[in-house]
Formats: C-alpha cells, structure tokens, sequence
C-alpha cells in the first residue's frame, strides 16, 4: 500500500553511522616493542567441541614430522626464554614418549602411558633403578662410564649426569638385586628413585628408558626437533604439529605440563587458521593476525601461575598446530608481522568474536562496569552480506513455561513455570537484560554476557522474543535506495524501483546484499535508545527466541571481517579501525631482553 515519504534516518542516526564508517585521523602512535620474542603456550587437551578435557598429562608423545626432524635435541629453557642443550642428541628414534617417574603402563588403545600401582602384567615403565655412585660434567662422559660399568640409560640432576639402571616397581625389589650383586661381588650401585619432578623420556610403545632429567623447580625438561638439511623442524604432539620446542614441568609434583615455546610469528601461524577460515580472504586473516598478535600480548600474563603465559583453548585463543595452515594464512602472518594494535599509547584488548548479528555492544554492556574508548559498539552493516554465507546466523529458540523454567533451574535460580519475559535493549538494539518471572510473580533477572548463555550456548545478545523490538510489536525500517543500509525501525517501507515508498505487507524485513542476494535482515538494528519491552506466551503457547549472530559482540566480528574484505574491498586497517574506534596499526621497534 501507499505511505508518504518520511526521512530514511535521523541526522544524528545517520551523522553516527557515518562517523563509525570512517577511521578517526589522530597521530601516529609511537612503536611498540613486545618483551621477548619467544612465547610459552600451554598445550592442554582438548575435545572436539573446543572444551577443555584436561590441563596435563601423566605421559607426552612427540614425534617429529617426516622431513621436517632427523633428531631431537635436549636441554632446558633459560630466563631469557632460549634454549640451552645439555649435550643430549636422540637419534634414529621418531617416537618418543616422556613420562612421570612413576611405575607407568602402556595402553595400547591410546598409545599413552598411565600411572599403574597394582597391575605390572604388560609393558611398564618402572620408577625404581639402581644408580652408579659417581657423577659426571658431561653425557658423554657418562656414557662411556655406562658402557664400563654396565649402566641403561642417564639421568641429568642440577647439573650433573648419573648413570642409571634397571627399572622396577618398588624399592624394595630394586634393594633386593643391588643385595644380591654386592654379596657376589658387585658393587658401587644403591638404590634409587627420582623426585616428584623427574621424567623419563622412553622410547613410545616400549618400557626402554633413553633419558631422565631431574632439576627441581629450577628448570625443566626441554626437548626440540632438529634438522641438518635447512629445513624448518617440526613436531608432532596429540595429532597436532608445531614449530618450536617444548617444555616438560611437573610443577606440583603431579602429571606434566607440556609447553609449546615458539616464536610468535609462528604461534600466529597456528592461531589464524583456527580462529578464521584459511580460505578466507587475506586481508581479513591480516586483520585476525593483528588483533591475535595484539591479545596475545595484552593477556601475557594470563597462565603465568600455571607455567606459561596464555593457553591454546578458547579460554585464551584456539592454537592447535599448523595443520590447517595454508600459503594463504602464513602470507597474512607474515605480511603484518611485529604489527600490533593501539590506543593512545597502549596495547588495545583486541577482543573478537564470530559475528555480532548487526550490531557490535560497549563493553561495559558486555562485560564488567569500565568503559573502554576503542571498544564501542558500532551499527555494522557489513553483516548484511552473509544472508547466504552462514546458514547459521540466524537462530531460533523456543520454550514452554515450563521448559524456560526447567531452563533457568538449570543455571541454579529457584522459580516455577515462566509466565512473562521482560527484555531491555541497549541503545544498540542487543539484550542489555531479561528477567523472567514465574506465575507466582518470582522474578530472575541476567545481564550482560548472561543474556546470552541463558537462552543457549554461543549464542549473542541480539534477538528478541515473540517477534517484540526495543520499538513494541511493529517495526520500522527505511532503505536508502542509493547507499549502504541506514535503518530505523516504525513500520517496514522500503523505496521501490520508480522512486516511491512503499510499505512492506509483512513484519519480515528483506533486503538485496551487495552480492545481489535476498535476505531476511535483524530487526532491531541500532534503535538510539533504551527500551524494555514485555510479553506473555505466543498464540502457541510458547516464548519464542529469534537472533542473530554468534558470540559475545565485543570488538571485531570475523565474518564482519570476511564481508568487509571480500565485498566492499577492505583493508585489514580499515577493517580493525572500524570496530576498533580511534585505534592505529603500529610496528615492531625492536626487542628487549626479557626480565
């Protein structure tokens, strides 16, 4: 039907818009020079739906990739992050296995070792030896000493090497043979055990022992590949390969902490294709780099406590190896290497998520009370591109009272079947908070990131319920027909092919994408003000939850990313400067030592 033309945005609505399309002109921030170079990654294992399984290990197979290792080399990491060799080579032997000093059984079902304490039938690894009385400077030394008095294997301890043999499951039986050969003569071996921070490194499927390292809490074992030919070494660790080396700690006496140490370019390596698509286009992977290399920084500190500095899950940033990594991905690596993002000075907290439904939110919104001036949200019309892109980016939710009840019981609030939902929109359009209330009149309020994690795991805080807007039942969205998307929401028109307005017959809102696909848009994009809108149960007795994007919409969005790069010609400047208010790409100065 016919309706008179009104103004397609307000000027403010549209001068805002505007302003987040363009990158704040400031002056060039001064370079930023990272502490050290080399970073600690602790390795956890890890599901297939991304959860954490566990932080450590009771064993750690390594195994160096086919043409990329001939060996490994042995030592430890110093303060300053580099690897020092004790003089320790494992040549002709691909796989190798480093365990607890402890009586450790082989499972051939995992292909790993496990603490044994009853049942010895199989292959086992015992943690009582003998031990020659005489210590050694050097392994080689040790070695011909163990070829002349009829040793297995070494041990190194705070700066020494032992000449080590046999392996049994107590003292006891250990005690018993050094008895028996001292009354026929055989002498100047005792009987001995590591401490709670030795390993043993054996050769994978086997109970033959080929090293063991004992240095207290000083330091740790450190084994990396090596090659002679120029290559660039790699290793397998959990049916993942790295660059690097990788430390062996057993720093409360327990199971072992296996820790990556890698160049942060090449942790990046590893970083990018697991956050994005390696497909995607390089200058999105450039801006992924980018924000990585910077939240790397920024959160450095993070696992200190536990021996490195950030973790390989989601907890800090997905890091499994460079399987999926590709000429394109490195490329992107390589081109914005030592570039970082800042603020006034100061790394920026690059946080990032997979898209944010049509609107990015404050942080303050998100996450705590503190605002922070580059992490604003911004209307991102962008997302707009991916109707045919991510099958996913829509999503729906649907609850009785009862099941929305059951639902909240779940998260540990007390209350009946959910007779009304309340929700209040930021200025943004995303959920600033819910509350339910039950039909004895018990509310639950969540807010901020709880928005989100109460309607469904991943979800965003975009979405609304029974089809209700920060602006009631109706909405209003006007196009204009010669730009990018300025919307506002009232009733639906849009401007046909002769230039007229016309009101769109259903509360669904379509529009064409710059690819010239048709798809159904969000609702409550960018709505300039604060609204809370209520409703009771749907013609079908149930609250329905419709949204849009994935993840807490703090920052960048990936597959905003993605769109800006591949249909609108993007730079990954332009792309980080546009989620990112006021922030500049800066450079690498030089290095520091680390202290």
């Amino acid at each position: 039907m016919k309706a008179k033309r009104k103004m397609i945005v307000s000027l403010a609505m549209a001068l805002a818009l505007a302003a987040s399309l363009v990158p704040v002109s400031k002056p060039a921030e001064a370079a930023y020079t990272p502490p050290y170079q080399t970073v600690k990654i602790g390795l956890f294992s890890y599901k297939s739906d991304g959860n954490i399984d566990q932080r450590n290990f009771p064993s750690a197979n390594l195994q160096y990739v086919t043409g990329k290792g001939e060996g490994y080399e042995l030592g430890y990491y110093d303060q300053n992050r580099q690897f020092v060799p004790i003089g320790v080579q494992i040549v002709g032997t691909p796989e190798i296995t480093v365990v607890m000093d402890r009586n450790m059984k082989y499972d051939s079902n995992s292909n790993s070792y496990a603490e044994e304490k009853t049942d010895f039938d199989g292959i086992v690894v015992g943690c009582a030896h003998l031990k020659w009385n005489e210590s050694f400077l050097t392994y080689d030394d040790a070695v011909l000493s163990m070829a002349t008095n009829g040793g297995e294997f070494v041990r190194y301890e705070n700066g020494y090497f032992w000449v080590l043999r046999g392996q049994y499951t107590t003292r006891e039986a250990a005690a018993a043979v050094a008895d028996a050969e001292a009354a026929a003569g055989v002498t100047g071996w005792s009987v001995d055990s590591g401490s709670s921070y030795t390993v043993t490194v054996v050769q994978t499927r086997t109970n033959n022992i080929l090293f063991e390292y004992d240095c207290g809490s000083s330091s740790s074992l450190a084994i990396r590949t090596y090659t002679t030919d120029g290559t660039v070494p790699q290793t397998w660790h959990r049916k993942c390969y790295y660059y690097g080396g990788f430390a062996f700690q057993r720093l409360t006496g327990g199971n072992i902490t296996v820790v990556n140490y890698v160049d942060i370019e090449d942790y990046l390596k590893g970083v990018v294709p697991w956050e994005m698509s390696a497909s995607w286009p390089k200058e999105a992977l450039k801006a992924q780099a980018i924000t990585a290399r910077t939240f790397l920084m920024t959160n450095i500190k993070k696992h200190r406590a536990e021996g490195f500095d950030i973790c390989n899950t989601i907890d800090c940033q997905a890091y499994h190896g460079n399987e999926r990594a590709t000429e394109n991905s490195d490329a992107a690596v390589i081109e914005t290497a030592g570039q970082y993002l800042m603020y006034d000075g100061e790394l920026c907290e690059t946080y990032y998520a997979s898209s944010d439904g049509g609107a990015t939110e404050n942080v303050e919104n998100i996450w705590g009370t503190k605002a922070i001036p580059y992490l604003r949200g911004v209307v991102d019309p962008y997302e707009a591109e991916l109707f045919d892109s991510s099958s996913s980016y829509y999503w729906t939710q649907r609850y009785t009272p009862s099941s929305l009840g059951d639902r909240l019981r779940t998260l540990g609030r007390s209350c009946g079947d959910i007779v009304k939902v309340s929700i209040t929109f930021t200025e943004l359009g995303n959920v600033r908070s819910i509350t339910f209330t039950d039909a004895s009149g018990k509310s639950n309020t969540f807010d901020k990131s709880n928005c989100r994690s109460v309607i469904g795991s991943g979800l965003s805080n975009r979405y609304t319920v029974n089809g209700l807007t920060p602006y009631g039942v109706s909405a209003s969205l006007y196009v204009n027909n010669g730009a990018a998307m300025d919307l506002k929401l009232g009733e639906v028109y849009a401007v046909g092919g002769s230039g007229a307005v016309e009101q769109l017959p259903s509360g669904d809102v379509y529009a064409i994408s710059g690819k010239g696909t048709v798809g159904k848009l969000d609702a409550a994009v960018g709505t300039g003000t604060s609204r809370t809108v209520t409703t009771g149960v749907d013609a079908s007795g149930r609250f329905v939850f419709t949204g849009s994007g994935h993840g807490h919409s703090v920052g960048m969005s990936q597959w905003g990313a993605y769109s800006m790069a591949k249909y609108h010609g993007k730079t990954c400047e332009e792309i980080l400067t546009f989620y990112y208010t006021g922030t500049q790409v800066v450079s690498t100065a030089g290095q520091i030592p680390f202290i």
